[in-house]
């Protein structure tokens, strides 16, 4: 499950995770831009440092922008990890990201599952980012990474 185009460390890392095991990725892309999340990023920004950032967060995409936005950096990551020799598919996810993972870990059988996000202080602290709710649902463990740099 990713947020936002994964960066070649990014790819480098998660498909080097199982050493030489052939490893098939099923990527789930929620695309930013809710707008309850405005808030909790700009608090992650500061908490980081990076205050242009927090600026910045109230120019996010949403609505059909973010989808269009979300889908090319789905179809970036999917070409990306492809290139590394892994078989990858995947899709966007509109609404209640965490079903679709359940619903996806059932449906091809999925031994675990990677969150790779930006850090989210708040989020975390209270354990309401993705990867703390889904090890309460999903029945894989989760391994919870952070993006190596930002695109």
């Amino acid at each position: 499950m990713i947020e936002k185009a994964l960066t070649s460390a990014d790819v480098e890392f998660v498909t080097t995770l199982h050493g030489d095991e052939q490893v098939s990725f099923h990527v789930l892309l929620q695309p930013r831009g809710e707008q309850a999340d405005r808030l909790l990023r700009a608090i992650d920004d500061i908490a980081l440092g990076e205050l242009d950032e927090a600026v910045r967060e109230g120019k996010t995409p949403e609505g059909e922008e973010a989808l269009s936005t979300g889908q090319r950096a789905l179809e970036v990551s999917l070409a990306a990890l492809r290139s590394s020799g892994s078989e990858a598919q995947g899709r966007l996810v509109e609404d209640h990201p965490l079903d679709a993972l359940k619903g996806v870990v059932d449906e091809v059988g999925a031994d675990e599952v990677i969150v790779l996000t930006d850090p989210h202080y708040v989020e975390e602290f209270f354990h309401r980012d993705w990867a703390s709710r889904a090890r309460h649902k999903v029945g894989v463990p989760v391994l919870k990474l952070f993006s190596h740099s930002k695109v």
